[in-house]
């Protein structure tokens, strides 16, 4: 009678909780922009967005307007659509591949028909990140911008520079987020470039088709995982990153039954994951959150909650690199604006004190620039080694976890001294057994199941080969 009442309860569970997901409004618009016409076309952007597009669709999203090559009027149309949309959503997401740039400490998405002749012209003939931000700002539960936009710049040898002090870096911009429960997803860190790809999408597209369809898979993590893989097929060049943050609870764009807890009264303490043993497992998570986050609150904050230790140590040497780099890109950015003062006074005939001042100063900015340089690669060398000195430590903890038992029945109903004694002399599975057992036992399925298939396999071994 047991058995059943606890069958009945997982089956309440399930449908309760698929009607749930059901219930929540999820809306998404995706935009994939190849065909420039005043600039070099890109390969991958109008396939990368049908994938993506493919994608949300079969994690139950509404995507509202799935658009290629869009100009300025199709795209601030679709944004203006997308926005009365989202008044009720639960989840938004805006996608975009193609063209982006930064000017003047502001992130722009470049239509294809954009001319861009002057710098000022950013402002009529491309759509800022801000308005991006604005189309989702009222969605209840989350608000995710993703951009594959950090190419360099193709108008940067043509335009022409109106204003001298205006900025034109390379790559996009990093921008936090003001409003809670929003992420920005860059396929490339602020500052760098992402590549378009040799193959049938960007290395950024590709990693997020495998990874952020995971049945329960918390979206941090999922971008941690498309990081590591971005980084692994281009050699290290491209660097993913998050920028926002979102609260306590699990945030996955597709939810998952198997993740349901339903049969917890039969589960004997024996029998919880071999994980739990490691009292560094909890901090190693809040460390990789704030990882992916990047941010220097996110070091400060996991460092109020982690005042000593391992992962303490290393999170203050993240965060020293982290100074480090905004100081070398503020150190340049004065260097860069002195420079321009000396030849603009140079220009308009200044006076020689002016111009010999203004020397002096340029020449003193550029030794800042020169040392602020330096200490960056100090503390990037550093956080190397103490990277290194992790992947080490965590090795050794996997080695000491190796063995991985299967769940033990002694305490369930019906079980017997003789099962039990069986059970006790069943052979202890090491990860890579438990991983071909729960291989076996997931069905393969269509394409969007295949994409899943390896977080049901990870449910499979972390359950000790329960599926």
């Amino acid at each position: 009678m047991r058995t059943i009442v606890l069958v009945l309860a997982a089956l309440l569970a399930l449908a309760f909780g698929h009607d749930a997901a059901l219930a929540e409004k999820r809306i998404a618009l995706v935009i994939g922009n190849s065909a420039y016409q005043n600039a070099p076309r890109l390969s991958n952007p109008s396939r990368d967005a049908a994938a993506i597009g493919d994608m949300l669709r079969k994690a139950s999203f509404e995507v509202v307007e799935s658009i290629r090559d869009a100009n300025n009027q199709d795209m601030r149309r679709a944004l203006r659509e997308f926005s009365d949309k989202s008044q009720n959503a639960d989840m938004a997401v805006v996608y975009f591949a193609g063209h982006g740039i930064e000017v003047d400490g502001q992130n722009y998405l470049i239509p294809t028909d954009a001319v861009l002749q002057r710098d000022r012209d950013v402002y009529d003939e491309a759509i800022s990140l801000e308005r991006i931000l604005q189309t989702v700002e009222e969605a209840k539960t989350l608000r995710l911008v993703i951009l594959d936009a950090c190419r360099d710049n193709p108008f940067a040898r043509s335009m022409k520079r109106v204003s001298a002090l205006r900025s034109l870096n390379r790559g996009l911009i990093a921008v936090e987020p003001m409003k809670a429960n929003t992420l920005i997803a860059y396929a490339a860190k602020g500052g760098s470039v992402a590549e378009d790809g040799d193959g049938e999408n960007s290395p950024f597209a590709t990693a997020l088709l495998k990874h952020l369809p995971t049945p329960g898979l918390d979206l941090r993590q999922a971008f941690g995982l498309v990081r590591d893989d971005v980084m692994k097929a281009t050699d290290n060049k491209q660097e993913p990153f998050v920028y926002g943050s979102l609260g306590g609870a699990t945030v996955a764009l597709v939810q998952t039954a198997s993740l349901i807890t339903t049969a917890a009264p039969e589960t004997p303490a024996a029998a919880q994951p071999a994980a739990a043993a490691n009292p560094a497992a909890e901090i190693r998570r809040d460390y990789e959150s704030a990882e992916r986050v990047g941010t220097k609150e996110a070091w400060e904050s996991f460092l109020r909650r982690n005042t000593a230790g391992f992962y303490a140590d290393l999170a203050r040497a993240q965060l020293s690199k982290l100074n480090a780099e905004q100081a070398s890109t503020s150190a340049a950015e004065k260097a860069k604006k002195a420079a321009e003062e000396t030849a603009r006074l140079a220009k308009e005939g200044a006076t020689a004190t002016e111009q010999a001042k203004a020397a002096a100063d340029a020449k003193a900015a550029q030794k800042a620039k020169i040392d602020a340089e330096n200490a960056k690669k100090r503390e990037q060398a550093r956080v190397a080694a103490a990277e290194r000195k992790k992947r080490r430590e965590e090795a050794r903890i996997a080695a000491q976890s190796k063995a991985v038992s299967l769940p033990n029945p002694i305490g369930r109903a019906g079980s017997t001294e003789p099962q039990a004694r069986a059970v006790r002399s069943t052979p202890r599975l090491d990860r890579a057994s438990l991983w071909a057992r729960c291989d076996a036992l997931v069905a393969r399925g269509a394409r969007d199941d295949d994409i899943a298939r390896p977080g049901r396999i990870e449910f499979c071994v972390n359950n000790g080969g329960r599926y």
